[in-house]
């Protein structure tokens, strides 16, 4: 007869916090993306272009580009479907005829005000960061993590743990 292998199944709670925190980011980001998609027809990239042009008003591309941080080719995309959508407008710059700017669009200003009510809410996530204390000790968790600076797994263990891997 054959050995079996058994194999013990890993579950959520048998995964170290940076690799947790990672994927919990995912997740939030491919719902986010989906809610983004379906309610406002937008895409991660189109609303941080709207965000953009809606703060600093009309800017060259290349410029709007920087503040998104992609690449010009890359906001060329953007910018195509934004307008196609009548969310943005491209502009020739009667100085120079090569530069174009992007404008936000009376259409693009209320797609993002509505878009603005749903961010500023403070709607919770989860019935965890509902409760103000506990939402409290997360923000505080997830201000460390984005601010420490630090690479994952470079924070010194207190508890005799020398050895063991963070992720």
């Amino acid at each position: 007869m054959a050995n079996l292998l058994v194999v013990d199944l890993v579950t959520l709670n048998d995964v170290p916090m940076g690799r947790l925190l990672a994927l919990a980011g995912h997740v939030v980001t491919q719902r986010w993306n989906r809610f983004l998609a379906e309610k406002f027809n937008l895409t991660q990239a189109g609303m941080v272009a709207l965000m953009t042009l809606d703060k600093n008003g009309p800017m060259p591309h290349r410029e709007v580009a920087q503040r998104c941080f992609v690449r010009p080719a890359t906001l060329t995309g953007i910018v195509d479907t934004l307008e196609r959508d009548g969310l943005v407008e491209r502009q020739r710059d009667d100085s120079d005829r090569r530069s174009v700017r992007l404008a936000i669009t009376p259409a693009g200003h209320e797609r993002l005000a509505g878009l603005s009510v749903l961010i500023r809410s403070g709607r919770p996530l989860t019935s965890v960061d509902a409760d103000p204390e506990k939402a409290a000790v997360i923000r505080e968790f997830l201000l460390e993590v984005i601010g420490s600076g630090e690479e994952p797994g470079m924070t010194v263990p207190t508890d005799g743990a020398e050895g063991q891997k963070k992720c």
